[in-house]
């Protein structure tokens, strides 16, 4: 909202100097970010439905769980393959890229650089260009720093319900 504000502000101080059409001009690269960031935050699932669905995944099994994040992630075109070991759960492949998703520990309540470490081994062995690991509980500081600084994205809170929008009521997936 800041950034409409900072618009109408430019738009009517310009217009005391330039003709109108001039001053609109000045003023659209700021109305434009401010539609952007509130058609975003439009999107953002609320902190109520983030809530809701960190609950029902974390009532769910693991092969409900696992099941999810296939789809979801089938759904954005990857090619999904299950991976041997306790390092790596998944295996994604778009266009030539590879990217190994590590998930089993998604119910744990606090996620260290432990499973990050292995995760990210396992990405240097086979050479992923990205890892990315899925969490329902909370992510350390510590492991927040490890992951930037490994090229590890990680999932979890509003981005997971993002991910993972059709996890119906109960921790069943609904259609």
């Amino acid at each position: 909202w800041i950034s409409v504000a900072a618009a109408a502000g430019i738009f009517a101080a310009a217009r005391l100097v330039l003709p109108e059409i001039y001053a609109f001009f000045v003023a659209l690269p700021f109305a434009v970010i401010g539609a952007y960031v509130g058609w975003q935050q439009r999107r953002a699932p609320s902190a109520a439905r983030v809530a809701g669905t960190l609950q029902r995944l974390r009532a769910m099994s693991w092969d409900e769980f696992s099941g999810a994040i296939e789809d979801a992630f089938r759904r954005d075109g990857y090619i999904v393959s299950r991976t041997p070991g306790a390092e790596a759960d998944f295996e994604l492949t778009k266009a030539g890229r590879i990217l190994l998703v590590g998930c089993k520990r998604w119910k744990v309540a606090r996620t260290g650089i432990g499973p990050l470490r292995e995760l990210y081994a396992a990405g240097r062995t086979r050479d992923a260009h990205e890892c990315i690991y899925v969490a329902a509980g909370e992510v350390t500081d510590n492991a927040r720093v490890f992951a930037a600084g490994k090229n590890i994205r990680l999932v979890h809170d509003a981005e997971l319900a993002k991910l993972l929008p059709r996890v119906g009521r109960g921790g069943k997936r609904s259609a």
